[in-house]
């Protein structure tokens, strides 16, 4: 296993993740065996009613902190002969974030919480890839900055008919994360300066409607852009219609790739299942989303999304098979700039970024839960959609154990391997090192 002071893998890099793959493929019989989660000690019911003063008459506390080790470890020399940097970082981090909501006063009610990030030992890495973080740009990318900062800070009133309205800097997702996330796996998470009106009143309906000036990102950042959001779902018992809008203006070039971040979108997605017979569910989803340049953009651009993920859920186990596509054209990918990006293409998070040709990644998934832990395996075939070049393939792996309510323990692996026909000169097409990732990561939440 990767210790805090490891600087290489052992000499068979994928040791780790086989016995995590064994782990996982356990036989499904041992589903049988899952353990009902274990009851709230008298310690947490104590810290809860701390937190939840008489029954929240006087407002709601809220903490929580996570403790992650992470390691990176990845090629520095590619295919193309270009040096990258070394080839390992190391770190170990701890966030915290502790928050208040006070009780409601004829449908108001207020929020605000403070995050704040702190290395905890092992540092080697570079956390920002614009290159002004800490400045040890010598090591690998760990995108989590020691920095503090107001995470949320919002009024909102809830008056009206099953209408919920916020005012200040918040939370704000919209379904999968991928077009409207809070990139919450990263320590510092991403927040919005924003007015949201969310109704339900219409029966089976969800409507939210927003206006952003700004985003709080992930290195503590403030973005400034001005943006109308909207998003709205019916149920139709067999899955929900989703139909989406994202017009994003932004205003400094150098945080939106020179303002080719600045574009407006449109999509619809529909996400279900349905029982076919007992202990077994199929499940679906379809999603198109088209995309152009839009205001402060330079370049004339349109690209066209596009996913498709079938799958069942039997005794327990889910298989999921997908692809999901984002185009390109004149050099600029469909972008999703948003989104909880970790969660898309890969952890090891090298397509970020929409590579110029656009990226086709199919993709299989087998989640399931045994002896209390959630257990998922994740394999993608990376290519480019118009020429068929592939640009390489990832195994993702990840094992999370709950104790009660409140407590959590996580261990993640993510190993990219680059084509080397996607990194030969003249083909101009990536610069993708081979990666290997590894987490491990603690957490506490009240």
């Amino acid at each position: 296993m990767f210790t805090r002071d490891s600087h290489r893998p052992s000499a068979n890099p994928h040791s780790l993740p086989t016995a995590i793959l064994s782990f996982c493929l356990l036989p499904c019989s041992a589903l049988a065996a899952e353990p009902a989660p274990p009851p709230t000690t008298p310690y947490d019911e104590t810290i809860e009613k701390a937190f939840n003063p008489a029954g929240g008459k006087y407002g709601k506390f809220s903490l929580d902190l996570r403790w992650r080790y992470e390691y990176v470890d990845q090629d520095n020399v590619n295919a193309a002969g270009r040096v990258t940097t070394p080839d390992t970082a190391n770190a170990s981090t701890l966030r915290a974030r502790f928050g208040y909501l006070t009780p409601q006063f004829s449908g108001l009610q207020a929020f605000a919480e403070f995050e704040g990030l702190q290395d905890v030992g092992a540092n080697d890495y570079n956390d920002n890839p614009a290159g002004n973080g800490n400045g040890k740009t010598r090591f690998p990318v760990i995108a989590d900055p020691a920095e503090s900062e107001v995470n949320q800070l919002w009024v909102g009133y809830s008056g009206l008919p099953a209408t919920q309205v916020k005012i200040g800097r918040q939370r704000i997702v919209f379904d999968n994360h991928r077009f409207v996330g809070d990139v919450i796996w990263r320590q510092m998470q991403q927040t919005y300066d924003a007015a949201t009106v969310t109704s339900t009143y219409i029966p089976r309906t969800s409507i939210t409607a927003g206006y952003l000036i700004g985003i709080q990102d992930i290195y503590s950042r403030h973005v400034e852009l001005d943006a109308p959001i909207l998003n709205a779902s019916f149920d139709t018992g067999y899955g929900k219609l989703i139909g989406y809008g994202l017009w994003l203006d932004y205003k400094n070039p150098t945080e939106s790739r020179n303002l080719t971040y600045s574009s407006k979108t449109y999509g619809v997605r529909f996400d279900g299942g349905t029982p076919v017979v007992d202990n077994l569910k199929a499940l679906y989803t379809l999603e198109y989303a088209h995309q152009q340049n839009y205001e402060s953009n330079p370049i004339q651009y349109e690209a066209d999304y596009w996913l498709a993920d079938v799958g069942v859920n039997l005794y327990g186990v889910t298989l999921r098979g997908a692809m999901e596509e984002l185009g390109a054209s004149n050099g600029i990918g469909f972008s999703t700039p948003l989104a909880t990006l970790h969660a898309f293409q890969g952890w090891a998070d090298l397509f970020l970024i929409t590579p110029p040709n656009g990226i086709r990644d199919l993709y299989g998934v087998v989640k399931y839960t045994v002896l209390g832990i959630d257990l998922a395996a994740v394999y993608h075939d990376f290519s480019a959609p118009d020429t068929g070049l592939s640009y390489g393939h990832e195994i993702d792996l990840l094992a999370e154990k709950k104790f009660g309510k409140h407590y959590s323990v996580l261990l993640k692996f993510a190993d990219y391997d680059g084509d080397r026909d996607a990194n030969r000169p003249g083909h101009n097409i990536l610069d993708k090192a081979d990666t290997q990732k590894f987490w491990l990561q603690g957490s506490v939440s009240f």
